[in-house]
């Protein structure tokens, strides 16, 4: 009976190894975290819930970091590869409950893991033109919509304060935003971390945000013919 249960631990064992590095897709020679092997185990384990084996057994992740997101809390930061990103997004509302079960002190959120190429200089002369995808903008904005995710950014405006700093304010549509509505305050810590800019999100209905966008058009507008009047005058 020992035999056999040594057997079975050890069948186990190698099984979890096998899973292990199927599950975390890194360079040849790059060594794996406790934090990356934990999730591992996590999701190996979430494998046997039957409607989630089938879409969760061919993804893979590349990394995780975890942050600390202010009030005592902290977040887990799972990155995966761009393709796999949609693929994610079938199960993720589901996937991110069932792991913030397992790790109940902790938010979790999945971010694709996309590379910044420096606009080209005298230090960095590429060959091939950049692609916009991999700007330092483009890169940030994907960033934003992955951590809202399945919520929607309805609208986007930028407050410049007294002291010359700026803070992005983010409007959600509010159709999807109650899956997420529990950890604004940790994805607003996060994009800062992240990305070392200020975010504040906002839910709000689409009417409103296109009421907004028409009354600043027309104080453009205004401004604008004041301007002009102005200058008639002045003549």
């Amino acid at each position: 009976m020992d035999c056999f249960q040594s057997r079975h631990r050890i069948s186990t064992s190698k099984k979890l190894n096998m899973f292990l590095a199927r599950k975390i897709a890194k360079p040849e020679g790059v060594p794996t975290t406790d934090l990356e092997r934990t999730v591992a185990q996590a999701l190996y384990d979430l494998e046997t819930v039957p409607d989630l084996k089938r879409e969760l057994r061919p993804l893979q992740f590349v990394g995780v970091r975890e942050l600390d997101v202010g009030r005592g809390k902290k977040a887990i930061i799972i990155f995966v590869p761009p393709p796999s990103l949609k693929l994610y997004h079938k199960i993720q509302s589901r996937l991110v409950r069932e792991l913030e079960k397992k790790f109940s002190d902790r938010h979790v959120v999945f971010v694709a893991q996309r590379r910044i190429i420096p606009k080209p200089g005298r230090r960095n002369c590429q060959k091939q033109k950049r692609p916009r995808s991999r700007t330092l903008t483009s890169v940030h904005e994907k960033i934003l919509e992955d951590l809202v995710f399945p919520a929607e950014i309805v609208g986007k405006r930028i407050r410049v304060c007294m002291d010359g700093k700026r803070i992005l304010k983010v409007f959600l549509d509010n159709k999807d935003v109650a899956s997420i509505d529990y950890k604004l305050d940790s994805l607003q810590n996060i994009y800062n971390k992240l990305t070392s800019r200020q975010v504040v999100f906002s839910v709000q209905e689409m009417g409103l945000i296109i009421f907004l966008d028409l009354t600043v058009f027309i104080r453009y507008i205004v401004t604008c013919d004041c301007v002009c009047f102005l200058s008639i005058l002045s003549l």
